[in-house]
């Protein structure tokens, strides 16, 4: 099993990168760093500051927003980064969700399951550069000839001789989108997959694998799960609480909110219905103590050592090839890089000071 670090680029409104926790995960053998977006901090520029500050960690966003560029800056943007950290990068990219995108990007919603499709084929064939780009989708074409075009767009050719192999993941948690990276992703990021639930993607993932004629062997999936070394179960996973209750009872519409519909796609639905209810009345303490302890315990790496090797193992008994966690000790650093069997890299120096 491959460890993740995942940080948040973001804190009390300001840019702020755990460097020095970053430093020692990639000493104790940890494969890969992720960053996120969020309206107002974008993931890849901090990818390029660790480039610099690191050597051997894999550096993934998780996920750069398909509405905030457009296919050809995607692969820009990433075949720049790879040039200054070869073999190192990760393209992460996930569709965020309508609010975002048409209330943040001002870009049309449309056709989410299509509009990646056409997206990540244009982003290929920028990194292969085999030719000029040209792409004829339902939803994004190249080059441009809708409103307002003045018909001189012309297939071009990137200047920058990329790496044709960088790995495209895909951050996806309905069927269509699930079956979509497993039949044209490098990898996948999974939203709501726990070794609880696993066998709910069982028949989406073959589905996407036999029209891209693939294996498993061809799909990394990097995993997340909250992790917490205590001998306070009920409160490590009370102090989750108010965060799913936001993301499934404050994200998104009505009608889109992918958080709900992965509480309701693993048998949660009623208490998914109820979170709703009590966040959109401004009832948030209440809604927290709507998620269920076991939607929540399911996959998470929370109690003892003992307690976290057995569910660390659960999860090496599913599809995951790396599970990115988020630690708030060194002692829970130290405990992942034990189980998952990393090799500690002795020439990776972590300055003196605060890692947390």
């Amino acid at each position: 099993m491959r460890l993740g670090l995942g940080v948040d680029v973001w804190s009390e409104r300001r840019v702020a990168l755990p460097l020095r926790r970053i430093l020692l995960a990639e000493r104790l053998g940890f494969d890969s760093v992720w960053t996120g977006e969020i309206y107002g901090a974008d993931a890849i520029t901090p990818l390029a500051f660790l480039a610099a500050h690191t050597r051997h960690l894999r550096l993934g966003s998780a996920a750069a927003q398909v509405p905030a560029r457009p296919p050809t800056t995607t692969a820009m943007q990433f075949g720049t980064l790879e040039a200054l950290a070869p073999g190192r990068v990760v393209c992460g990219l996930g569709l965020s969700g309508p609010r975002v995108a048409e209330g943040w990007y001002g870009q049309p919603w449309g056709i989410p399951n299509q509009r990646l499709r056409d997206y990540v084929a244009i982003v290929r064939q920028v990194f292969r550069r085999e030719g000029p780009v040209a792409h004829n989708g339902s939803e994004l074409s190249l080059p441009y000839t809708g409103p307002g075009s003045v018909g001189a767009g012309r297939p071009l050719t990137s200047i920058l001789q990329m790496n044709p192999d960088i790995p495209i993941f895909l951050a996806t948690g309905g069927p269509a989108n699930v079956r979509l990276a497993a039949e044209v992703a490098d990898g996948w990021l999974p939203l709501g997959y726990t070794p609880g639930s696993a066998h709910l993607y069982e028949e989406d993932l073959a589905e996407g694998l036999r029209r891209g004629d693939r294996t498993m062997d061809d799909l990394e999936v990097q995993t997340g799960a909250t992790l917490c070394l205590t001998d306070d179960v009920g409160a490590a996973l009370d102090a989750v609480r108010p965060g799913v209750a936001m993301r499934v009872g404050g994200y998104g519409t009505a009608s889109h909110n992918f958080h709900r519909d992965a509480m309701v796609r693993r048998g949660f639905g009623e208490a998914a219905d109820r979170i709703v209810e009590l966040f959109v009345a401004g009832r948030r303490e209440e809604a927290a103590a709507a998620v269920p302890d076991d939607y929540l315990d399911d996959g998470a790496l929370v109690g003892s050592r003992r307690r976290i090797t057995e569910r660390f193992e659960q999860w090496c008994a599913t599809v995951t090839t790396g599970l990115t966690v988020r630690p708030s000790t060194v002692d829970e650093m130290e405990l992942m890089a034990e189980l998952a069997g990393c090799e500690l890299r002795p020439d990776v120096e972590v300055p003196p000071g605060p890692i947390f």
